[in-house]
């Protein structure tokens, strides 16, 4: 590991992504894919906090490594690990993230509920036609 290079993590669900940052022009790898070969939601998904903060975008590459989850939730992990790194480079990028949304900063530690035995779902009961 590089002496410039920095490592910033964010969790949504079962995703993990790392973000390795790097001086650059601007490059986003997700999985060493660049970012333009993935689809429109996934893109504008991962690229929030870095449209919010341009200045911050075109000093840095951003090559990315994500684990678990599905499309969304690891595009989410992915934005909150990218505003973890923003916020640590400044305080300045940090009141403008939290300004337009305090959930890039914060980890979600929502869970899916596990499904209980003898049952179809988590909370979902057999039905009853006797009453």
């Amino acid at each position: 590991m590089r002496k410039t290079e920095q490592i910033f993590v964010g969790k949504r669900k079962t995703s993990v992504a790392k973000v390795f940052l790097r001086p650059g022009k601007g490059n986003v790898f997700v999985n060493k894919t660049p970012l333009e070969l993935f689809n429109e939601f996934f893109r504008s998904k991962v690229l929030t906090p870095l449209t919010l903060l341009p200045e911050f975008w075109k000093k840095h590459d951003f090559h990315v490594t994500v684990k678990g989850g599905g499309v969304m939730s690891s595009a989410e992990a992915i934005a909150i690990a990218v505003s973890k790194a923003a916020a640590a480079e400044s305080e300045e990028y940090k009141q403008m993230l939290e300004s337009y949304d305090r959930s890039l900063l914060v980890d979600d530690p929502r869970r899916a509920e596990p499904k209980k035995p003898n049952r179809r779902g988590a909370r979902r009961k057999p039905q009853k036609s006797y009453r």
